[in-house]
């Protein structure tokens, strides 16, 4: 048998075979992250916006005001 022309490769074949070898080559599996285990008692420091005289009310009652903050808000999210 006589060897057939080969048929011209236009350049969408040149794209999809360069696209298809380059997603086999650079594709990762999606992993989760890590879940971190929330672990009692270690507090985590953050920055919050609450009213102004929702502030005064818990500092007017002297020391310990976060906590009574954070107490509020477990027993609001029924920890």
């Amino acid at each position: 048998m006589a060897d057939q022309p080969r048929r011209p490769r236009t350049l969408a074949d040149a794209r999809t075979e360069a696209e298809a070898a380059f997603k086999k080559v650079t594709t990762k599996p999606v992993e989760a992250p890590p879940k971190k285990a929330a672990v009692p008692g270690v507090r985590e420091q953050v920055t919050l916006r609450i009213d102004q005289d929702v502030l005064e009310h818990f500092q007017s009652e002297g020391p310990g005001w976060q906590d009574r903050i954070n107490a509020v808000l477990r027993k609001a999210a029924g920890l």
